[in-house]
């Protein structure tokens, strides 16, 4: 107890008791100047189901459902570029898997940001991506290729594929390539010997690294408000709206509630689908 004390200390202050706090706060009432009325009410949850004071109109589900889509897309994306990038690296030696690491972290090295408006210059009318994709007829020439939902999902994926490349990493470095030769000398194409050596040996690394993409890119706002603008508003602008613009916490609160609740939710089933091997991910 001696040992795990100040840890739990930490966990509870910084952790539970803010949760805490959101929660409560979800069931508060917005007034009529921005200030918080300590009113119990449903509202807010009734609110971003889309009932409203006039009428239904479901924005914030949609908002969901496109959070959901670009996050899952984000996961999927990382996943198909950091596998061969980790195998790539991993069948490196000496000094050149050291090199290869570090490429992958310098990202890291910069604030996402400045990374964010570095991709606004290359993606920007004048720059090179914009003109191949207009000289291939893409997008119109002399328009760039943001604010749009391709955008942000481009540049949500590179800022984070070094999540789930590193926990791969760790994986594939450790992989018995004996089974897969075995594998390949009974037949087996290599489809199948991906799938059934080498899959299983790295599904740890690749399952930690997919949830870290997923909860990341579900509670974004800098990308989708610099590269996506009013175009593409996901839950972390609509919260971001909810606490800064609009004042309205009690129904930011709401917001961040329901999106811890999903994301836990999704979690919950992943370990139950997963099996013992997930559940040891998440642990």
């Amino acid at each position: 107890m001696l040992t795990a004390g100040p840890g739990i200390l930490w966990v509870t202050l910084f952790l539970l008791l803010p949760i805490a706090g959101v929660l409560g706060m979800s069931f508060a009432s917005h007034g009529t100047y921005g200030e918080i009325e300590w009113r119990w009410t449903l509202e807010n949850y009734r609110r971003f189901l889309g009932f409203g004071l006039f009428g239904f109109d479901p924005v914030y589900v949609r908002i969901l459902v496109r959070s959901l889509a670009m996050a899952t897309g984000t996961t999927l994306l990382c996943a198909a570029a950091a596998l061969p990038l980790t195998f790539f690296i991993a069948r490196l030696r000496g000094l050149n898997r050291h090199l290869g690491l570090m490429l992958v972290i310098i990202p890291f090295w910069t604030n996402m940001l400045i990374r964010t408006y570095a991709w606004q210059i290359l993606f920007a009318g004048t720059g090179w991506l914009a003109r191949a994709a207009a000289a291939l007829g893409f997008i119109p020439p002399g328009e760039g290729l943001f604010p749009g939902g391709g955008a942000v999902f481009v540049v949500l994926a590179c800022d984070f594929l070094p999540f789930l490349a590193l926990p791969l990493y760790a994986s594939v470095e450790k992989v018995d390539w004996s089974l897969a030769e075995a594998a390949s000398d009974l037949g087996a194409g290599p489809a199948s010997v991906f799938r059934h050596a080498l899959l299983p040996q790295i599904r740890p690394g690749l399952m930690a690294g997919s949830i870290l993409v997923f909860i990341g890119a579900m509670g974004q706002f800098v990308i989708p408000d610099l590269m996506g603008g009013a175009k593409t508003v996901l839950l972390g602008n609509a919260i971001q709206q909810q606490f800064g613009f609009s004042r309205d916490w009690p129904f930011g609160s709401a917001i961040a509630s329901l999106s811890m609740l999903i994301v836990l939710a999704g979690l919950w089933l992943f370990g139950r689908t997963a099996g013992e091997e997930g559940r040891r991910t998440l642990l």
